[in-house]
Order: C-alpha cells, then sequence, then structure tokens
C-alpha cells in the first residue's frame, strides 16, 4: 500500500492561502489527512495537538524565517521535513538541506511529483529493510551500532547520536556497501529516489552533515571517504554483532 493511502498526517505550513487549498485539497485526495498552518506559531500549536507524520514547510512565512522554523523542527521534532518553497536559488536549497530537510521543491511545482517525493520521504523515514530472517538487524562499525529496525546509531558508551530521516537512509547505505566506491547517482537513489543532477549537491551536504556527527575529525575525514569525481567510500570494517 503506498504510503499516504493509509491516512498519514501531514502539515502544510505556509501562508499563501491558495497554495494551502490547493496542496490540502489534493493530498486529502490522495488518502492523507491534512492539517494547514499559515506561521510558526500556528504550526507549534498543531504539532503540540495531535501526531504528524510529515511537514511540508514553505520559507517565506511572515512571523518567522522558514530556516529557523527548519533548525526548531530538526531540534525539537525531528520529524521528516519537506521545504516547498519559491526560493530557488542554490544557496537556500543548500542552506535548507544542512539545516536538516528532508528534501527541497521550489514553486511552481507539479503535484504528482511533489507526491511522488512525500511518499519517498516517508517510505524512507520508516524503512526497517529486509525481513530480520533475512539481513541483521545491527550493524556495528568503528565505535558505532546502527539498528536497522529501531533507527538509532549508538556509540560505544551506549549514547545516542541524532540522525535526521535522510541521514539514517544515508549511513545504512553506505554501511552496508563497507569499502565499495558509492556514485553519487546510486547513493541518491537509495536517499532520495531519483538521480542526481548535474549541479545537484545534496547527496554532499548530507554526507558533510553526517561527517560532522560520526567523524573524530570532520575536516579530515577516515570513515566516510571522498573519491574524487565519483562518490564517497564507506572505510571501517562492517560487524553483525
Amino acid at each position: 500500500m503506498a504510503a499516504g493511502e493509509a491516512g498519514d498526517r501531514l502539515l502544510i505550513v505556509d501562508d499563501e492561502a491558495d497554495v494551502t487549498l490547493l496542496l490540502s485539497r489534493y493530498f486529502s485526495s490522495q488518502g492523507f489527512r491534512v492539517t494547514t498552518a499559515c506561521d510558526g506559531h500556528e504550526m507549534r500549536r498543531a504539532l503540540a495537538a495531535q501526531p504528524v507524520d510529515l511537514v511540508l514547510l514553505d520559507l517565506g512565512l511572515p512571523d518567522e524565517d522558514g530556516f529557523a522554523i527548519t533548525r526548531y523542527l530538526r531540534e525539537q521534532w525531528r520529524g521528516p521535513v519537506v521545504i516547498v518553497t519559491g526560493r530557488g536559488e542554490a544557496v537556500d536549497r543548500i542552506v535548507g538541506l544542512e539545516l536538516g530537510a528532508d528534501d527541497y521543491v521550489t514553486k511552481p511545482f507539479d503535484l504528482r511529483e511533489l507526491l511522488a517525493r512525500v511518499r519517498s520521504v516517508l517510505r524512507r523515514s520508516r524503512a526497517t529493510g529486509n525481513p530480520v530472517s533475512q539481513a541483521p538487524n545491527r550493524l556495528a562499525f568503528d565505535r558505532y551500532v546502527l539498528d536497522v529496525q529501531s533507527h538509532t546509531l549508538v556509540d560505544s558508551e551506549q549514547n545516542p547520536v541524532e540522525l535526521t530521516g535522510g541521514e539514517f537512509v544515508l549511513l545504512r547505505t553506505l554501511v552496508e556497501h563497507p569499502n565499495q566506491v558509492m556514485t553519487r547517482d546510486q547513493l541518491m537513489n537509495h536517499v532520495h529516489g531519483r538521480e542526481a543532477g548535474p549541479f545537484d549537491r545534496a547527496i554532499d551536504v548530507q554526507v558533510g552533515r553526517l561527517r560532522r556527527k560520526i567523524e573524530p575529525d570532520p575536516s579530515r575525514p577516515r570513515l566516510i571517504k571522498s573519491v574524487r569525481g565519483t562518490g564517497y567510500l564507506f572505510t571501517p570494517t562492517v560487524r553483525r554483532p
């Protein structure tokens, strides 16, 4: 059953009434339960009132900078966030992804493509991988243990490492392919369900965020190494405890 058909709850945060109405009607027709908010205050109230599976966030809100809201969601809520905005500059896209957004869509958008991206993000946020009988739930590397069922990463002292949905899928993809060069297109397909465009730096941004969380020295990475002109190589030995 496709994501959305089981009644996933979507929170649309946008101050443009016509856009909100369009998105609300469309996603409702696709099986989502939709709640709307016109600014950051209403968004926080909606999140406190009921569970939300995914937030569609516009950056140009009247009361608060959209990037500040993205940072708040990543720090305080941690569910999947898809930015939907008229700000299409590359620097805005990079900043949004750096702050933890799971995807970035510019207006005007195709409703069917936006639906596909939302479903892809929802699938990634819930991915539990292959059945237990076919694949291990826990993968250990360096001083970390990645649990693919509970979506957790802990260090050797059992301290949790907070990961976004996209970061978890990226790390799991790398851990499952140790000592194997993964191209940007391969990683993009795993993480975002599409190939990277010629100027698409989404994977590089996410790798940079991930390095800051697991590398002893992110400026001189030893776990996730860059392969010039190709992609990335995950170097640690992976154990199955």
